[in-house]
């Protein structure tokens, strides 16, 4: 199922991929080669583009026709860049998209400010729309982003993370990104206030399943598939809702168990599954899918605003694929 969806929404959007990936290597604009190779180290990786694609079908959808949505596209692709190498460096990740992480290749100064490049690099694009809206929007998201990151850091392997906060900090760290977007491919079209926020609740929702589906895969994909150590977010100290939820199911004991493994960032193979089968078995697994699975039918639902069109069904096809990914 997953990979004739994967199929259908590429045989679809292919060529705007392909656009999308010459106008990341062409308007990167790097005046020192040191700053395009560690910048290209993950944005040509085998990223999804798949932020950009979301501007670009929402532009299309409210009926842009000015040319450039390929162009203006590429700020939150960048976006999406600057804050991997952020996240991998506060993280400590040794992993992106099965490569070595940016700071482990080139150190932790320049992975920082290369990651800062990119974030003024996609104002600067903003703009170039001539509207003050768009650069609200960018400027909104890489202050949520920061927020989202501080919160996570500041929790850490705190056990009494609280269902809310996760979701404010998903929130913040990914789905605002998504939604703008979404947003700004609606600003740039000149549409009409309710479709912007149509493609806004859908933007929002996307990224709240697609970020609850990523958590998922930290306890159900294998290395290889993932492209970074599975388990990771749990040696980082996060936690996130899998495993939020499996601890207010918890009895004394399991919660007992639980605790230790999270709490120890040297937890071995066998703590590892066994903290996997308590998931399972406390629900927290079949929590999250229900509930990314409820993100998914709302974003499908904000587009019923508009007309049926290849647009609007690649958009639906992308929520669907986005809790039925494997990696």
């Amino acid at each position: 199922m997953s990979n004739d969806l994967k199929q259908r929404i590429m045989s679809r959007v292919q060529e705007d991929v392909i656009a999308i990936e010459a106008a990341l290597r062409k308007n990167l604009d790097a005046h020192l080669p040191i700053v395009s190779d560690v910048a290209g180290h993950i944005l040509f990786s085998g990223g999804k583009r798949l932020r950009p694609l979301l501007m670009v079908l929402s532009a299309r959808l409210c009926g842009y026709d000015g040319g450039r949505e390929i162009f203006f596209s590429t700020i939150f692709e960048y976006l999406h860049t600057a804050t991997l190498l952020h996240d991998d460096l506060v993280d400590g990740a040794g992993l992106r998209r099965g490569r070595a992480a940016a700071h482990s290749v080139w150190g932790n100064e320049v992975a920082v400010l290369v990651g800062d490049f990119l974030l003024a690099r996609s104002l600067t694009i903003a703009s170039e729309t001539g509207m003050t809206d768009v650069i609200k929007v960018i400027a909104g998201i890489t202050e949520n982003m920061s927020q989202g990151e501080i919160h996570q850091l500041t929790r850490k392997k705190n056990l009494d993370l609280t269902e809310a906060e996760y979701l404010e900090i998903i929130r913040r760290k990914t789905a605002v990104l998504m939604e703008g977007a979404c947003r700004v491919g609606a600003l740039i079209s000149g549409a009409a206030k309710d479709r912007a926020s149509a493609l806004g609740a859908y933007g929002y929702h996307l990224g709240i399943a697609f970020q609850m589906a990523d958590d998922l895969l930290d306890y159900t994909a294998d290395t290889a598939v993932l492209g970074k150590a599975v388990g990771a977010d749990l040696r980082e100290g996060k936690l996130t809702l899998p495993v939020i939820r499996a601890l207010s199911a918890a009895g004394e004991r399991d919660r007992e168990t639980m605790a230790r493994i999270i709490t120890d960032e040297n937890f071995s193979v066998d703590d590892f599954n066994t903290l996997v089968r308590l998931l399972v078995s406390l629900g927290g697994i079949e929590d999250t899918k229900a509930e990314a699975e409820f993100h998914v039918t709302a974003a499908k639902t904000a587009l019923s605003i508009f007309a049926d069109s290849s647009d609007r069904s690649t958009l639906e096809d992308i929520a669907d694929y986005a809790l039925s990914r494997k990696h």
